[in-house]
């Protein structure tokens, strides 16, 4: 009966987090559906460039009604999520082709730097922050705090000029724009190659922040009760922080990586197009510039749905790491 009664919680709570995701995901295509085309521009002028000088007004409203433009915003919003929910989400202005098709070749290219960045950050992060702590307030530590604020407040564009300047023109030791050469997208040195210079600014740009975060979240650890008895049984400062106040921390650190999504994205945005990287992250910035909705709105959703997806499974590892997280969550079921 126990066991029944946990699978049902069990799938009670699954389905409640699919069902907050979808909510979640539907508020997000309405909100970002209507900015887009309540905002200023004209997307004809992305589709036809500057033969629309030459259009006539009945011309133009023709070519609206082709392209979906001609109803209000609220039935051009249920014809598109009729058709979304059937895989088709509509036709990029810029590109004339499918949304799908310009996003399908350089999402894996933004998820590749991405993914990267995020992990090597908080790994770092929190190797740096335990590294801090065990030297608190030592010459080493005041250092790493002032090259760290000093890092997190240089802009990011600045830095990846900089580093292209020394490493690409100077040196010629890495290449400065890309994601590979031509012909070697297959070729994973090469991939790394490209990707050494994005990643380190967008590690520098984002290290200490965490760090910092991570570094007093366990100097707040080390200073309770349960720090000083372990001394007093012989325990070493190295063996309490890494085995016990590492662990009690561990879903802050959690919450910390899920929040830290857009921040992170925004990065990749700054970094893809200083560096010319073919990713989402420049194609957002180019299909708000040039008012392309449908590319727009299907970037927004991908980019939601990670953070979105990123704060349920959060919540999830919180609850199996924090027994007290758990308690609390059956008692609501």
């Amino acid at each position: 009966m126990k066991v029944v009664l946990k699978y049902k919680r069990l799938f009670k709570k699954i389905l409640k987090r699919i069902g907050t995701f979808l909510v979640a995901m539907f508020l997000l295509s309405v909100i970002s559906f209507g900015l887009a085309r309540l905002a200023p521009g004209d997307p004809l002028q992305s589709f036809y460039g500057d033969q629309l000088d030459t259009m006539t007004d009945e011309e133009k409203e023709m070519a609206r009604e082709r392209l979906g433009l001609g109803d209000n915003v609220v039935v051009q919003y249920v014809k598109w999520i009729n058709n979304a929910a059937k895989g088709n989400f509509g036709i990029s202005f810029k590109y004339k082709m499918p949304v799908t098709k310009v996003v399908n070749p350089l999402i894996g290219n933004s998820l590749l730097l991405g993914i990267t960045a995020y992990v090597v950050i908080f790994l770092l992060a929190t190797v740096l922050a335990v590294f801090c702590v065990l030297h608190e307030e030592h010459f080493i530590d005041r250092l790493i705090c002032k090259i760290g604020t000093i890092l997190y407040y240089t802009p990011g564009f600045w830095l990846g000029v900089v580093l292209v300047l020394i490493f690409s023109i100077n040196l010629g030791l890495f290449p400065s724009s890309g994601a590979y050469d031509v012909g070697k997208a297959n070729d994973i040195a090469n991939r790394i190659s490209h990707m050494i210079l994005p990643l380190t600014v967008m590690i520098a740009s984002h290290l200490w922040y965490y760090a910092y975060m991570i570094r007093n979240k366990l100097l707040d650890e080390v200073r309770k009760d349960y720090v000083l008895l372990a001394k007093v049984k012989g325990c070493s400062k190295r063996e309490i922080v890494w085995k016990h106040c590492l662990r009690n921390v561990a879903p802050t650190i959690v919450s910390i990586m899920a929040i830290s999504i857009p921040h992170v994205t925004g990065g990749t945005v700054v970094v893809e197009s200083v560096f010319n990287y073919p990713g989402i992250g420049g194609l957002a910035v180019e299909s708000a510039k040039y008012h392309d909705y449908n590319l727009l709105i299907v970037i927004v959703l991908i980019t939601g749905a990670a953070v979105f997806a990123a704060g349920l499974i959060a919540q999830s590892i919180n609850e199996e790491i924090d027994p007290r997280m758990k308690e609390r969550s059956a008692i609501k079921w």
